[in-house]
């Protein structure tokens, strides 16, 4: 099977699985703890067949690296059951010759914004070229050697979650030389909905490269799609894009991650919390980094409301969180009933607006970084001005409807209803 045009991208549907011999695996990322939940209105234990990730489906795949020199854009989340894609692709034969890894490194232990530096993997000695750092775009010289790229990372959904940004910028670097883009899907937790503000040009970062909303509802290969179909690359250039697709997910199935996606992202009521919380990132309130709750919890050492302390200090993916040593004050939303947030299928801004509310210095409140996160200058007006909720919801519907009209054209699986 030969790769699309330039300008062009595929989509493979095959029902067929290969089988990998196990190998010791590169990585050993801590597991999930869940529970099995149902969304309202979905189909989950009705499905025929089990799924089945875009990388679990080799012999999909294995045709289109042959006698070819293969880089990975790959992390701790890329696994085939519990063995690395990496180690995988080399005991069955392919010529992998380079690893890229994302934000939080090859094996997902570095701290959120942590720059890391060129190394080799210790197990293989293939080189490790950081994508988060002074280079977040691979070279021309890093891709010289390379026949074709492959991505293959566990997203979690939301726009701020940087591991879409450094596809973007995989694809951006390969189109120009001719180097096909090979996307293996996974699931997207937060899948089954889309809602937030839509981001504005002028906020155009790291944290928000293209004008969707919040939490995108896309499958990181249904992103890379719109991506490429959008022109969203520098200069209108598409990649050869090709897409493994997943077996047996929708978009109303609840994905559980066999392991945590990055290091403070812990469990799945964290991932569930994540979209509504990293708000608070762009706030002088802390989100539990350095904790065992991080992404449940919020507080800070001057607040004086709230139900529940908690002190940071430093851990793997946490070496120097906000307010390490203090003892913060403020709520524990850990206790939640999971499926009851779940069925919402909206972003909470209750908590950030009760917390600004209660905060005795509104003034100091708001970073630079809140603007960034939230896409939209507005939204910060918005919760100083004392508007509810609704009325904040209410000014974001008719960007939303736009996107997803856009959306709609590159989803590959059944919509949520």
């Amino acid at each position: 099977m030969k790769f699309l045009s330039a300008v062009a991208f595929a989509v493979i549907v095959i029902h067929a699985i290969g089988c990998a011999p196990k190998v010791h695996s590169s990585t050993k990322p801590p597991e999930l703890q869940s529970k099995k939940l149902t969304l309202q209105g979905g189909k989950r234990n009705k499905r025929k067949q089990p799924l089945q990730t875009g990388a679990e489906q080799i012999d999909l795949y294995l045709p289109l690296l042959e006698q070819k020199r293969v880089g990975l854009v790959v992390n701790h989340t890329s696994l085939i059951e519990d063995i690395h894609l990496l180690d995988t692709l080399l005991s069955i034969g392919v010529n992998v010759r380079k690893i890229f890894a994302p934000e939080h490194g090859f094996r997902g232990l570095a701290d959120a914004g942590e720059h890391f530096d060129n190394t080799r993997d210790f197990k293989t000695g293939l080189p490790i070229i950081s994508l988060y750092g002074r280079n977040k775009k691979p070279t021309p010289s890093q891709l010289s050697e390379l026949d074709v790229v492959i991505f293959d990372i566990q997203d979690v959904g939301a726009r701020f979650y940087t591991y879409i940004s450094t596809m973007h910028y995989v694809m951006e670097a390969c189109a120009p030389l001719g180097i096909p883009v090979l996307v293996l899907d996974r699931p997207n937790p937060n899948g089954h909905y889309v809602d937030g503000p839509i981001l504005k040009s002028e906020l155009h970062s790291y944290v928000g490269m293209h004008p969707v909303p919040v939490v995108h509802g896309m499958t990181v290969g249904e992103y890379a799609q719109m991506i490429n179909g959008e022109f969203w690359l520098a200069d209108s250039v598409q990649c050869q894009l090709t897409v493994i697709p997943c077996k047996g997910y929708d978009h109303q199935y609840l994905y559980e991650l066999p392991v945590n996606p990055s290091p403070n992202l812990k469990d799945m009521m964290a991932i569930y919390l994540y979209p509504s919380l990293c708000l608070f990132e762009g706030t002088i309130v802390s989100v539990g980094r350095g904790t065992s709750k991080p992404f449940q919890i919020f507080g800070h050492p001057e607040f004086e409301g709230g139900n529940f302390q908690f002190t940071p200090v430093s851990r793997v993916g946490a070496s120097a969180p906000l307010y390490k040593g203090q003892e913060c004050k403020g709520y524990d939303l850990s206790g939640l009933d999971m499926q009851e947030l779940v069925n919402t299928r909206k972003l909470s801004l209750h908590w950030l607006i009760s917390f600004y509310q209660e905060f005795p210095n509104k003034d100091a409140f708001f970073n630079n970084y809140f603007n960034y996160l939230s896409g939209d200058k507005a939204l910060q007006d918005q919760i100083i001005a004392q508007m509810g909720e609704q009325e904040i919801r209410e000014s974001w519907k008719e960007e939303l409807e736009a996107y997803k009209v856009i959306r709609k054209k590159y989803l590959l699986y059944k919509d949520f209803e």
